[in-house]
């Protein structure tokens, strides 16, 4: 068991997938977790999970690709709770896959203002806060391609490896202010978004049989491990969640 008790998370993106699975796992290890999403009622039924554990929870209707929503949660996890120990920047989309050719400008961007500015915008208000109280924890969800171009997956390869920049700028500036920001790389996950990815039959990821990928709560396990001292290893890089070392590391295999 991991202890993360007197730990503050917030988890953006919670409502469903990745997001949901990490923020019942900080709760199962003792977080006192801020959930952060755009739908109440699935942001609800997670809460009402947390709740049902005796974890401790509150959840904010918040856009990451508008800083001020994102500034807002902080603001509201620190008052709530004296504190924000850790951050996950999970919040992200596939939308649309498609050939850059053919894309559609607009949702294009929308998918940089998720996927990028989500980030930036999760470390910009964070990072302040974090180092103010000397110590904190940033996770931002990586991904493999942010260095393999994918057919249809433009924005989505190009928004992870500027996320994966973010975590080594955010690395080199804050680490001495007693910051640690990492990204975990996950590997391909059965959830709605693997599930987009499948029915597109765009490029050879979305013909991988079903069983291959992995659970969120795999993905939970590893973020949860990333937040003690026992993933410092991974300060400033991503933990890849494919490798049979990494897994070991954990405790999944």
């Amino acid at each position: 068991m991991r202890d993360l008790s007197n730990k503050v998370a917030m988890v953006t993106g919670a409502n469903r997938g990745i997001g949901a699975a990490t923020a019942i796992k900080l709760a199962e290890y003792g977080a006192t977790v801020l959930l952060t999403g755009r739908d109440r009622r699935s942001l609800n039924d997670v809460a009402n999970t947390i709740y049902s554990t005796g974890g401790t929870v509150e959840l904010f209707i918040c856009d990451v690709s508008k800083y001020s929503d994102v500034q807002n949660a902080v603001n509201r996890c620190v008052s709530e709770f004296g504190s924000l120990d850790i951050l996950v920047n999970n919040a992200g989309t596939i939308d649309p896959i498609v050939k850059l050719s053919e894309s559609d400008p607009e949702v294009w961007g929308r998918a940089i203002d998720v996927n990028v500015k989500g980030v930036y915008h999760g470390m910009r208000a964070a990072i302040p806060v974090m180092a103010k109280q000397g110590a904190g924890s940033i996770i931002n969800l990586s991904s493999g391609a942010a260095g393999s171009p994918l057919d249809g997956w433009s924005h989505y390869c190009a928004s992870k490896a500027a996320a994966k920049m973010l975590t080594a700028a955010g690395h080199k500036e804050a680490f001495d202010q007693g910051v640690r920001v990492m990204g975990l790389s996950p590997g391909t996950v059965a959830t709605d978004m693997m599930a987009k990815i499948r029915n597109s039959g765009v490029n050879p990821v979305s013909q991988l049989d079903w069983s291959i990928h992995i659970t969120p709560e795999w993905v939970a396990e590893g973020i949860a491990y990333l937040c003690t001292s026992a993933g410092d290893h991974y300060v400033g890089t991503d933990l890849e969640l494919r490798t049979e070392e990494a897994r070991r590391l954990i405790g999944l295999v």
